[in-house]
């Protein structure tokens, strides 16, 4: 009998404080199963940035010494979601997540 691992309703990956613009207020990147989300926090309210599931063309990562950067590309020709300060291994995973989650959505489809 072969069991499939369920996706994840939700992963939230902080970027490191100790990393440029990351100090008082961590970068987040969110994965839902029906899209990728940034969230910059600020002192007052936040900036997000959005992406569908089913619109991510590519996922690039960059990896330095420490820490790693990544970019996400949407095939609708938007501005790509960038953040920078993560740890390699949550670079990895949201890439991860985001094909399974591509692979399951085009499974699911009729």
């Amino acid at each position: 009998m072969h069991m499939v691992d369920p996706v994840p309703q939700t992963e939230t990956f902080v970027a490191s404080r100790w990393t440029r613009g990351n100090l008082l207020f961590p970068t987040r990147i969110v994965v839902t199963p029906e899209h990728v989300l940034r969230v910059k926090p600020r002192l007052f309210g936040s900036n997000q940035e959005s992406i569908a599931i089913g619109k991510v063309a590519s996922v690039q990562i960059s990896t330095g010494l420490v820490w790693s950067e990544i970019r996400i590309d949407s095939s609708g020709g938007t501005t790509p979601i960038l953040s920078h300060g993560h740890r390699k291994r949550d670079a990895e995973r949201i890439r991860d997540l985001i094909e399974k989650l591509q692979t399951t959505r085009a499974g699911a489809r009729p």
